[in-house]
């Protein structure tokens, strides 16, 4: 048997895939993983696993449909995780075409694509197949600091193109199981974090601005609230979902770690003081936090139809109820930001290429 992974070279992809063949209880499965390696995939992720016979990589868009058929023709997966899809809400403000095009006609594509392979499954294998579509729970939108937290019966309330465009993917993933029978599983996930993440987002951007005693661009006064998932404890519960999960069921997956990003923020720095203190300071312990508090500057997004404050609210999962049903369980924030923390300052010194050649990189000129 095999699996076909979508966005396999990006930052949960990757995680994924690299989980995926280092399990005992799965590694012997080979995963085709399919990656368009736009800005956020590199193929370096996946290094490791050159001239592994249980792994092929093929560079292509999901939106091929010729060339998806031709994947599901010679490999047969007996199912599809699809992770492909453009993530970032301030991209999605600048530019919201690539969203809609990925997002919404990808997927599209990936339905039918994979609808017309399962009907020509013989059993048991039809039955077995699945259809795994890996969301976000920004589909739900905001609540304020008393809201419960969301649940999958939560209405969908999105407030940004990326987050509008994966609320349709999420309709669609449904619709083609309701209509045409496929059997879809598909997650909402919180925040993610760990390795290989692009430095667009909140923990390896003040990572990497911080060794480069760059500011370090906060949101508002930092008090945002958000829930912090590890990747591999997300690459779990997806793990837990092919192996158990019900058909046409909706697992919310998220961290039980909720902090705001200005204590995410004074974490980094305490553990970069820890692993990598400044050797010209008189007290090695005390190297980033007071930088920090010189570097700490209010995010302005004067180019975007944006609200900024709309940050104050609370992005938080009701994971209790998918923790119940599989083997996921939290990774603690320190524990998941020391591992991330300690993959960038390899990087500054040098020792992971993939990393270095995202650095080196960002911020993308317009």
């Amino acid at each position: 048997m095999t699996l076909l992974v979508t966005g396999g070279a990006g930052f949960i992809g990757s995680n994924f895939v690299l989980d995926w063949l280092a399990a005992p209880d799965t590694g012997a499965e080979p995963v085709v993983t399919l990656d368009a390696l736009t800005y956020a995939g590199n193929r370096e992720n996946l290094a490791s696993l050159d001239g592994d016979a249980r792994h092929t990589f093929v560079h292509g868009d999901i939106c091929d449909r010729p060339l998806v058929d031709r994947l599901l023709a010679q490999h047969r997966p007996r199912a599809i995780v699809h992770f492909a899809a453009e993530s970032h809400v301030d991209r999605s403000i600048h530019g919201p075409g690539a969203f809609i095009s990925t997002n919404v006609e990808g997927t599209f594509t990936l339905l039918e694509a994979a609808r017309a392979h399962w009907s020509t499954l013989p059993e048991p294998e039809r039955a077995a197949f699945r259809f795994h579509h890996v969301s976000t729970d920004e589909v739900y939108g905001s609540l304020g600091p008393s809201d419960p937290a969301f649940n999958e019966t939560h209405p969908y309330q999105p407030n940004s193109p990326y987050s509008a465009s994966k609320a349709a993917s999420n309709h669609l993933v449904r619709a083609w199981h309701h209509t045409y029978g496929l059997p879809v599983t598909t997650s909402n996930c919180s925040n993610n974090y760990g390795a290989w993440h692009f430095p667009e987002k909140l923990i390896p951007l003040m990572i990497v601005n911080a060794l480069a005693g760059k500011p370090l661009p906060v949101y508002g006064d930092g008090q945002q609230v958000r829930d912090w998932l590890y990747v591999g404890g997300h690459c779990s519960a997806i793990r837990a979902v092919l192996a158990r999960g019900r058909v046409d069921e909706l697992y919310n997956v998220g961290g039980w770690n909720e902090k705001p990003n200005l204590e995410i923020v004074h974490t980094i720095c305490r553990l970069l003081d820890e692993m990598q203190p400044d050797p010209a300071a008189s007290d090695a312990g005390c190297v980033h936090i007071p930088r920090l508090l010189g570097s700490l500057k209010p995010k302005d997004l004067p180019e975007f139809k944006y609200d900024a404050d709309a940050f104050r609210s609370i992005h938080l999962t009701d994971a209790e109820r998918h923790g119940q049903r599989s083997d996921h369980r939290p990774v603690r924030p320190e524990d998941g930001v020391r591992q991330g923390t300690q993959g960038r300052c390899e990087v500054r010194s040098g020792r992971c290429r993939a990393h270095r050649r995202r650095q080196e990189g960002w911020p993308p000129r317009d």
